[in-house]
């Protein structure tokens, strides 16, 4: 029995390996892929390999190994991944029941260590060591244990049993999914005195939870929203910058290169980079210089209007009838265009928008989050509620038919513009009572954004008001 249990355990001690390059792609939602080059040692044949420095959060039923250097002549017969790593308790657990030591000491001098030997019959709740005929409750002092129990690790490991048809050393492939791995954009738009135009940095923040360091990698990033299948929640541990073509300055090289990779984008950082766990990295993404920009006023007082709709809400005389709002929006747009020196995919991320005051301080005036933008696409920042410009709307008028097959009501909408000088704010009105419509009548003239919603430019003077007159009629 014995002579088998030394041939069982020698069969799985194997050679470690040794790394010789590491590719880390990053996708935007907690999820890596890695791939590594390493070396390891084969006996010819049935014998075990060992890969240490692998991610805590690895899935493991994602991995791939295979030998670059004899692909025909490896077999990959049992593949393990060895979370179970050391701890207090954990080991304690295994120790139940047998005998430990308690070092403490007592009184004073050279001499005044004690050990207390004896059984651990506990570990829940309080420690309780049974030790000549007594028991010690919570005993103080630090357990010494005789040796490491078998099964436990110090760090994750992948383990394989190969068959290998000749002896030596061989260059592998390894690649694996972990958790732990995300990249996020962060923008810093800097805006003109005039507020017409800006200056947009963008920078990729790497974030390494993933339980393993990677070193000199390889590092790619893919922008996009992956699918992926749902997984058990214990699946990970086996319980079961800069964009090319962006305007930058003379002296600038591109730190990362963007292309199309099947309907994603993909940044290649274009030097090697280390990422240590537990670490959050930035590296500057992309820039673009005098970009034009508008700022926009924009006053939607209907707004919260329709998530209590039903089918009576079309002739109800009290629905829509009074809007509280009277906050402004400011929000800045600029177009995604190469003619505005920018024109490539912008990845989902942050915008920070920041101002230099009078004085020559940059200060922060907003900030909003943006989604996976393609170029030649408008993009828009939602900075704040005015504080000058207030709007208020106001129904004047509702009428329905005999017959209840048609109904008519009137808004008026008023701007005041408390700000030295003049604005011209876009006020948005929804037409929610039906599908069929008809504007009949209007002070201003106004466009048709989409299927139930109509936009009037509104220009307002320093210190003035504007009103906006219409007459919707609904029949169905």
């Amino acid at each position: 029995m014995k002579k088998m249990v030394c041939f069982f355990l020698s069969l799985w001690v194997g050679v470690l390996s040794t790394v010789q390059a590491a590719d880390v792609t990053i996708y935007n939602d907690d999820l890596g892929l890695v791939r590594e080059q390493r070396s390891f040692e084969f006996k010819s044949g049935v014998s075990a390999v060992t890969m240490d420095d692998v991610a805590a959060r690895i899935d493991a039923t994602s991995v791939h190994f295979a030998s670059l250097s004899d692909p025909a002549g490896i077999s990959v017969l049992e593949q393990n991944f060895q979370y179970d790593l050391v701890n207090e308790n954990k080991l304690l657990e295994k120790y139940l029941g047998r005998e430990i030591e308690i070092e403490r000491f007592v009184g004073e001098g050279k001499d005044r260590r004690e050990i207390l030997k004896g059984t651990l019959l506990s570990n829940v709740g309080g420690r309780v060591v049974q030790s000549g005929g007594k028991l010690y409750l919570n005993p103080e002092g630090r357990v010494v244990l005789p040796e490491l129990p078998e099964g436990f690790v110090t760090k994750p490991r992948l383990l394989w049993r190969v068959s290998s048809k000749k002896s030596g050393k061989q260059d592998c492939e390894v690649a694996y999914l972990t958790g732990g791995l995300s990249w996020k954009s962060d923008y810093v738009l800097k805006i003109s005195p005039n507020d017409d135009k800006m200056d947009l940095n963008a920078w990729v923040t790497l974030t390494n939870g993933s339980g393993a360091s990677y070193k000199e990698a390889k590092l790619k990033l893919v922008a996009g929203d992956v699918n992926r299948a749902p997984q058990p929640r214990h699946i990970n541990q086996l319980r079961g910058a800069r964009m090319a073509g962006l305007s930058m300055s003379a002296d600038s090289e591109p730190q990362f290169q963007e292309k199309s990779f099947f309907e994603y984008h993909l940044y290649t950082l274009q030097r090697p980079a280390t990422l240590l766990n537990n670490e959050t990295k930035q590296i500057e993404l992309a820039s673009g210089r005098d970009v034009p920009v508008k700022k926009l006023f924009i006053y939607d007082g209907s707004a919260n209007l329709g998530g209590d709709y039903n089918e009576y809400s079309r002739t109800d005389s009290n629905y829509g009838a009074s809007s509280t709002e009277k906050k402004v929006w400011v929000i800045l747009e600029f177009k995604n265009s190469k003619e505005n020196n920018l024109g490539l995919p912008l990845p989902k991320g942050t915008l920070r928008v920041y101002k230099q005051d009078t004085d020559g301080a940059l200060e922060f005036i907003g900030e909003d989050a943006i989604d996976h933008t393609a170029k030649d696409e408008m993009v828009r920042v939602k900075m704040g509620n005015a504080f000058d410009v207030v709007g208020e709307r106001t129904r004047t008028n509702y009428q329905i038919s005999t017959d209840r097959k048609s109904m008519s009501e009137t808004f008026q909408v008023k701007i005041r513009n408390h700000k030295d000088q003049a604005v011209t704010v876009r006020v948005v009105e929804h037409l929610y009572r039906w599908t069929n419509w008809k504007v009949t009548d209007a002070s201003q003239k106004w466009n048709k954004k989409n299927a139930q919603t109509i936009e009037f430019d509104v220009p307002v003077s320093k210190d003035g008001e504007s009103t906006v007159n219409y007459t919707a009629k609904y029949s169905w």
